[in-house]
């Protein structure tokens, strides 16, 4: 017969409460950073107390950061259990701080600007969206002209021997393309520019940017179209409204190239009226 072997008592390893706190702190850090999206987009609180929901997922993941290396030390010395979910939550804490240091690095790079316009001697003005925006906000400050033409020396107004009628279509078709809340629209007409107003949104956040676009007579029977594009809030936009401004005028300048490349289409013509019939000849009567 064989014999039971005799087990011997069974140690579980305990776990690192730091490696436990560090991935609780991590994913809290993540929901909290989700919330402020929330309320961002959805319009629920003002922009404080967002920006301020999102400060505070920053500190939770920073915390949870100084979790998992102490967690780390105590692994180290102690032998205990709970290396993955120190390397999680400092994994899922990179991961949410990863954005921000790239916008602190946009602005360390870029000038403290937050309002980027093509003319700078007449830019496009607000109308619809001056209710919008915060008292005091809707000129162009123009302060911002010399750092602008420094750090985005392209960015300079599109000009066409085309009538301005067609250049408004083109924009504004890509405007509607991009998907924005379109605001308000004026065709230009004799003497008047025309003006489309429109509201942005930045692709993670979510806040609001303020877009103009000016389509005006140039000489020769030609146009000039003319962009504005201003953050609704804070002091720095790290450089999202120049690229916003530049991605416009290409798409613009492609579809004026289509369009003017485009053959006339030739009118319809008028439809000939069918030829009327002639009655029948009266045959004589046979007898």
């Amino acid at each position: 017969m064989m014999r039971s072997m005799a087990r011997g008592p069974f140690f579980e390893v305990p776990v690192s409460q730091a490696a436990t706190w560090s991935a609780r702190l991590a994913w809290f850090a993540i929901a909290v950073a989700l919330l402020s999206i929330i309320i961002v987009r959805g319009g629920f609180l003002e922009i404080a107390p967002a920006l301020a929901t999102f400060a505070a997922a920053l500190m939770f993941a920073g915390l949870a950061i100084l979790l998992a290396f102490a967690a780390f030390i105590v692994i180290w010395r102690q032998g205990l259990a709970g290396l993955g979910r120190a390397v999680g939550g400092m994994m899922l804490s990179l991961a949410l701080l990863a954005y921000p240091a790239y916008l602190g690095y946009r602005a360390h790079k870029l000038p403290a600007i937050n309002d980027i316009t093509t003319d700078f001697v007449n830019p496009p003005r607000f109308g619809e969206l001056a209710r919008l925006r915060p008292r005091g906000r809707s000129d162009y400050p123009p302060q911002f002209a010399p750092l602008q033409q420094k750090a985005y020396p392209d960015i300079e107004p599109l000009q066409y021997e085309a009538p301005p009628a067609l250049a408004y279509k083109v924009a504004l078709a890509i405007v509607t393309k991009r998907k924005w809340h379109i605001l308000d629209t004026q065709p230009p007409t004799a003497g008047r520019p025309g003006e489309i107003e429109a509201v942005a949104r930045t692709l993670i956040m979510g806040f609001r940017d303020d877009v103009v676009v000016r389509v005006s007579a140039a000489g020769g029977g030609g146009s000039r179209i003319d962009v504005r594009s201003a953050s609704r809030y804070g002091s720095h936009d790290f450089g999202a409204n120049a690229k916003r401004v530049a991605a416009l005028l290409n798409d613009i300048d492609d579809g004026m190239d289509e369009a003017m490349s485009a053959p006339a289409r030739p009118e319809p013509k008028e439809k000939e009226a069918p030829p009327k019939k002639k009655p029948p000849a009266k045959r004589g009567n046979r007898r």
